[in-house]
Order: structure tokens, then sequence, then C-alpha cells
């Protein structure tokens, strides 16, 4: 009888110690578990701050990327520019050079005077006339040349002013050949020369008509057909 009395509480015992065994541990380990899951979602969350920042890496690669190819563009074209305006400069050297060593081989091949108002640095419709039939009939055949415009005044006036009046009538004629024949404007030589060496000296109103005036004449360095063509007809020497 004792001894099943016994038994029975050395079981209670052992399920008692087993109760307090599971809540031992539950208490060990629940807290773990909640730390490996906060862990976890860390992790995940962390993950998720990573795919975002790749993302924005990446466009900002691109971005980066896109900008370097548009700066390489830009240095090309500002380096083929550069290569152009070399090139250029280059051959007016050539063409100075050219022209000085040889200035004694460029003759005059054609000329034309191209008369102004009074007062007026502007052309007439006559004087353009005459500007088109120089440029279309003389310059087109010619390779080596160049143009020299000379300005020019009446006596009325001072001299500083007529100084200014004739370089601008000069400069008018220099600016309509550019604009209207694609003539280079290194090709064009221009000076205003006032009332000096007057084309009529007399003081009549026909001489003085004759004084506001531009002179230009055409010279070339080319021999044989070129030349002779620039002298054919249209030519007024």
């Amino acid at each position: 009888m004792k001894r099943g009395i016994g038994l029975v509480l050395l079981a209670g015992a052992l399920l008692l110690a087993g109760c307090a065994t599971k809540k031992y541990v539950g208490q060990q380990v629940d807290p773990v578990n909640a730390k490996v899951n906060e862990v976890d979602k860390n992790n995940q969350n962390t993950q998720k701050d990573l795919e975002t920042t790749k993302t924005k890496l990446d466009s900002t690669t691109e971005k980066a990327d896109s900008a370097d190819q548009r700066a390489g563009d830009a240095i090309n074209r500002a380096d083929a520019a550069s290569k152009k305006a070399d090139q250029v400069r280059a051959d007016l050297r050539n063409e100075l050079s050219d022209r000085i060593a040889n200035l004694d081989d460029y003759k005059s091949v054609s000329d034309v005077t191209v008369l102004f108002k009074f007062n007026s640095d502007k052309l007439t419709d006559e004087g353009k006339e005459q500007l088109d039939q120089l440029a279309t009939s003389q310059v087109g055949s010619l390779k080596r040349y160049f143009i020299a415009i000379q300005g020019f005044t009446d006596q009325i006036g001072s001299s500083e002013y007529n100084y200014d009046l004739s370089r601008r009538r000069a400069q008018a004629v220099q600016a309509y050949l550019v604009a209207q024949h694609n003539i280079p404007v290194y090709r064009l030589q221009i000076v205003g020369l006032g009332k000096e060496k007057l084309a009529d000296d007399q003081k009549t109103r026909d001489a003085r008509a004759k004084n506001r005036r531009v002179e230009v004449t055409i010279f070339t360095a080319d021999t044989g057909e070129t030349a002779a063509r620039a002298q054919s007809p249209g030519s007024q020497q």
C-alpha cells in the first residue's frame, strides 16, 4: 500500500518537474525566438533598402554614363571645330604668304567706280548692279586674287569727317560683296582716303559728284586663259 502511494507521489513529482522544465525552457527560448524574428525582419528591411539603393545607383550610373556621353560628344565637336579653325588659319597664312611672296605677279584685271549721293554711305541700285556685274563676270573665274576697295569723298567738309565717310562707303561695298556674292572677307582690302586723290579737282557740281565714289579693283596672279577671261568684255579698266 505504502509502495503504491510512493509511486503515485513520484509520478506527480515528475509531472510537476516536467511542467516546470517546459515553462523554464519556454521562458528561455521565446525571447531568443523573438530576437531571431526581429533579426529576420531587420534583414528583410535591410535587403529592401539594398535593393532600393541598387536601383537608385543603377539610375545614377545610367545618368552619369549619359552625361559622360554628352560630354564626350561636346568635346569631339569642339575638337573638330578647333581643327577646322586651325585649317582655315593655315589656309589664310598660306594665302597671305603666297600673296606677299608673289606680290609683283598680281596684276589689275578689272575695275569699277561706284558713285554715292551727297553725304551718304548707302549703295544705290546702280551701284549694286555694277558690283553684281563685277562679281559674276570677273571674280568667279579667278583662283588667286584680291579686291582693293578705296573710298573717297568730295571736298566739302572737314578732313576727319571725310576720312570716316569714305571708309564707311568702302565698308558698304565690302559688305555687299560678302553678303550677296559670298566673296571671302579676307580677299577684300578696304581703305578710306577722304578727299585725297580727287577724280576731278574742279569746284563744280559734276566734279563733286565724280569725287563721291568707291573704286573697286580686282588684282590676280592667275595666268593664261583664266586671267584672259577676267579681262574679257565687261572689264571696265
